[in-house]
């Protein structure tokens, strides 16, 4: 549901607030202690983050995805570990459910999941089945009235946290590729569900994975989401949708450095004058901007034609691609313009450098989204 303009603004202006006043200061406590402090996920929480994208009958906003675009783009302006925490809540661990879900299933899960108090995993990624997610090798053999799962996924966000994982596994071993695989909606307290330690990674730290083992997990059959073989489609779907919202918190991001390097630049003084009067220091600052500027221009347009319900899988993998590329060229010319500066810890540069890596890979890598964009573009005639 697209918010009228004012309402919009007003939203877009106290997350804009709450990043600036409450996330920015902690980033460096955050990444010191690798998690989000607990009070401040109760304030996201309050704020109605976790529920941007749920259908108001069910307690969110029920935003359109430009407007999320729009609060995505503020969140991005800190460090992306407070985004997700609520991120797969609001995209690839809720909206399977929110498209494909029944009325009972949405009834009962939906509420928990727009207040925060339930978290979402998607848990699609396996140790061989990554890039290729129609690979899938976690089984779900239907036994009387449940499915019992066994498999593994890996680098699952918010494994550890979750109280509901949207998992993707094989219930029909004689179909290959994604005709095969099921959606299921599966409670974390099962008997059988082992969630690993979390992983030591280059970035985002305060942002958890982990692996999950599933060992003879008795899944009742009224959870499966969608119908049986439906399972690729629901992925596919939700990644679209996914990959927007990551497009947008791309640019977010890349809006913060730019302007960062902005004021690092009019303040650093080299050779008796400001940074900011070098031309070549000024070419950085305009590649960085004009690229920006276009991929959330990409985003937004891509954003309003499924708001109209348009196809938009070539549009959300050329956004994402676009952006998570752009985003890790704009940090790494504001390493180049802080210099030393960038380098150590001091002024988080290096710390968003790391963070920015990770866009490039998850929601589908920038190989697998030129793919996309191949193929959807000779669908297409062009």
């Amino acid at each position: 549901m697209a918010l009228d303009a004012e309402t919009r603004d007003q939203l877009v202006d106290t997350v804009r607030r709450f990043v600036s006043e409450r996330l920015r200061p902690l980033e460096a406590q955050v990444a010191e202690a690798n998690a989000v402090p607990e009070p401040i996920i109760g304030e996201m929480r309050d704020l109605g983050l976790f529920g941007l994208s749920i259908p108001e009958e069910y307690g969110g906003l029920d935003l359109s995805m430009e407007d999320e675009c729009l609060v995505i783009f503020e969140m991005g302006r800190t460090s992306p570990a407070f985004r997700s925490e609520f991120g797969t809540n609001v995209g690839i661990g809720s909206q399977g459910l929110v498209m494909f879900g029944n009325d009972e299933q949405k009834a009962k899960w939906l509420p928990g999941i727009a207040a925060g108090t339930t978290v979402t995993s998607f848990a699609l990624t396996e140790p061989e089945a990554g890039s290729d997610s129609a690979a899938v090798q976690t089984r779900a053999l239907l036994d009387g009235d449940a499915y019992v799962l066994n498999g593994s996924k890996r680098y699952i966000t918010n494994a550890a946290k979750a109280g509901l994982f949207t998992v993707m596994a094989r219930s029909n071993p004689d179909v290959k590729g994604g005709g095969g695989v099921s959606a299921f909606l599966v409670p974390s307290d099962l008997p059988g569900i082992t969630v690993g330690p979390p992983e030591k990674k280059m970035g985002q730290h305060g942002a958890q994975i982990h692996d999950i083992t599933f060992d003879n997990v008795r899944v009742p059959v009224e959870n499966r989401l969608g119908a049986e073989g439906e399972g690729f489609k629901v992925a596919m779907q939700v990644l679209d949708k996914g990959r927007l919202h990551i497009g947008a918190l791309c640019v977010g991001v890349a809006e913060r450095l730019i302007a960062d390097c902005v004021a690092y630049a009019g303040e650093r003084k080299q050779f008796g004058q400001a940074l900011s009067n070098f031309q070549l220091v000024q070419a950085m600052i305009a590649d960085s901007k004009t690229e920006c500027m276009a991929a959330r221009a990409l985003v937004l347009e891509s954003a309003r034609k499924r708001d109209g319900g348009a196809n938009i899988v070539l549009e959300a993998a050329a956004a994402k691609y676009y952006a998570s590329e752009m985003v890790g060229r704009v940090a790494d010319r504001a390493v180049q313009i802080f210099g030393g500066a960038g380098y150590v810890a001091d002024y988080g540069i290096e710390r968003l450098y790391r963070d920015v890596r990770i866009f490039r890979i998850y929601e589908g890598t920038s190989q697998v989204q030129q793919l996309v964009i191949a193929r959807e573009t000779m669908k297409r005639g062009g």
